[in-house]
């Protein structure tokens, strides 16, 4: 996916981010973190946060070549634990909770790191079975299921495209109850 295509999807879920405080759960090599930047401004701050310390490289480098600065900083971490953040105002999670067994034991640990009111966007794919890249599907009536039992009011699927790897993506997005 490019990062025109990460900020079209992003652009139907996150509104009025500009000066906000988000974390790309999940960040790999930074497609949506860079997409979040852009939504947050040059007042904002990015949190991107990965097992993966090579790809966090990646995002650093970008940051660090852009012209403007980017408000982006790096965290290697186990996105499904608490990380030391400050309150924030979003969490996007993209193609990262179908790799959690627990999903609604993380969604609840995602939701005590945001501020109340705060959003979550998911982007999961729609109609997949259970695979080695795909081990926990989380289709968008699942996540229906799960957000409320977590701590967020009822998602809102907002966006779908055609996925390159077969059926669809979804983007969906609650807010913190509380």
């Amino acid at each position: 996916m490019t990062e025109a295509e990460a900020l079209e999807l992003l652009g139907a879920a996150v509104r009025n981010a500009e000066g906000e405080t988000w974390a790309d759960l999940g960040a790999g090599t930074g497609t949506f973190t860079r997409a979040l930047a852009t939504l947050v401004g040059p007042t904002g701050r990015v949190h991107a946060v990965d097992a993966d310390a090579g790809a966090l490289r990646v995002i650093e480098s970008w940051a660090a070549r852009s012209p403007a600065g980017r408000p982006v900083t790096t965290l290697a971490a186990d996105v499904t634990r608490p990380l030391g953040l400050p309150p924030l105002d979003g969490v996007v999670m993209a193609n990262v909770l179908h790799f959690v067994a627990d999903a609604e034991e993380a969604l609840r640990t995602v939701a005590a790191q945001l501020r109340p009111a705060g959003r979550l966007v998911l982007i999961e794919y729609e109609g997949r079975r259970p695979s080695r890249w795909v081990p926990h599907p989380v289709s968008a009536a699942r996540f229906a299921e799960l957000a409320p039992a977590s701590g967020f009011a009822p998602p809102q699927v907002v966006a779908t495209r055609p996925s390159a790897y077969g059926g669809d993506i979804y983007v969906a997005v609650t807010v913190r109850n509380g």
